[in-house]
């Protein structure tokens, strides 16, 4: 399992195979979430920083600063015309990392990820709910960084089928106390909603303008069945207006959490998509 330096702490990835595809994962995973996808199609699931086996340097784990790392770690392992495959958070900054480096990718698939910033009508009122109390000080805290319930209710209730206790320790296993669980509270306090972070909307708004202009194949994963679910049927109609040179694929039922539900169907859609469009020797 390699393991590179980046800036002052380190990354850690999971390597199959030859082929071009990255995987990002969102919050509060790791590439443990790519482990069923992976050994499927080939490629590199890096460990975003603070998270999973990456080093914990004392950050903000803002957006910026996983984009930072995340850039550094590309260019340590050397990668272009790569095939970015992103989840939740992961494809947020695999969009953000197209659009600043367009000549290096050959194609974005992804899935139960953040497209766009969103408003009130967008976001299901229990999510709008959760993000409001993640936001509130001392009440974020206690409900993410006081226990382990936020990772655990993310494999359990994030998931039509719990994952299992091997594979739960697996996920619980980078975030022993309040303060390795920093980042996920991080992550979860920067859901684009009704205009904040401030900082992070006008990031998005630039990789959604990319979205829409170019070329470059991208592949959307739809699932059904779970009031989990980030990207609904408005979204999806969203993706279909505003997103250029996009195909998009049912997956069948599956959580937000899609990879623990659906890998087989995940890599074979995006198998098939990248042999269509010619993206894989």
């Amino acid at each position: 399992m390699p393991v590179v330096p980046v800036l002052d702490s380190t990354m850690h990835y999971l390597e199959s195979g030859s082929a071009p595809f990255v995987f990002l994962h969102g919050n509060p995973g790791s590439s443990h979430s790519w482990r069923n996808v992976l050994p499927e199609l080939g490629g590199l699931a890096p460990d975003l920083i603070g998270m999973g086996r990456s080093g914990k340097p004392d950050i903000d784990y803002s957006f910026a600063d996983h984009a930072r790392y995340l850039d550094a770690w590309f260019d340590a392992v050397g990668l272009d015309r790569v095939i970015l495959v992103g989840h939740d958070w992961g494809g947020a900054l695999a969009f953000d990392w197209a659009a600043r480096n367009p000549s290096r990718v050959a194609g974005i698939a992804f899935f139960e990820t953040i497209v766009k910033p969103m408003t009130g009508s967008e976001l299901p009122l229990p999510a709008q709910e959760r993000v409001r109390r993640f936001r509130t000080p001392g009440l974020g805290e206690e409900l993410v960084l006081e226990s382990d319930g936020f990772v655990r209710q993310a494999f359990t209730g994030g998931v039509r089928t719990p994952v299992s206790p091997d594979d739960m320790a697996i996920y619980l296993a980078p975030f022993p106390d309040a303060a390795s669980r920093r980042p996920v509270l991080a992550w979860a306090r920067q859901m684009p909603f009704d205009g904040e972070p401030a900082s992070l909307v006008p990031r998005i708004e630039a990789y959604d303008a990319w979205l829409g202009e170019s070329g470059v194949p991208k592949l959307l994963l739809t699932f059904e069945g779970s009031p989990t679910l980030l990207i609904g049927p408005q979204l999806h109609t969203w993706c279909a207006e505003n997103i250029a040179a996009l195909d998009v694929v049912a997956a069948g039922e599956a959580g937000h959490h899609a990879q623990e539900d659906r890998p087989k169907e995940i890599a074979a859609a995006i198998g098939a998509w990248a042999e269509h469009h010619e993206l894989v020797a």
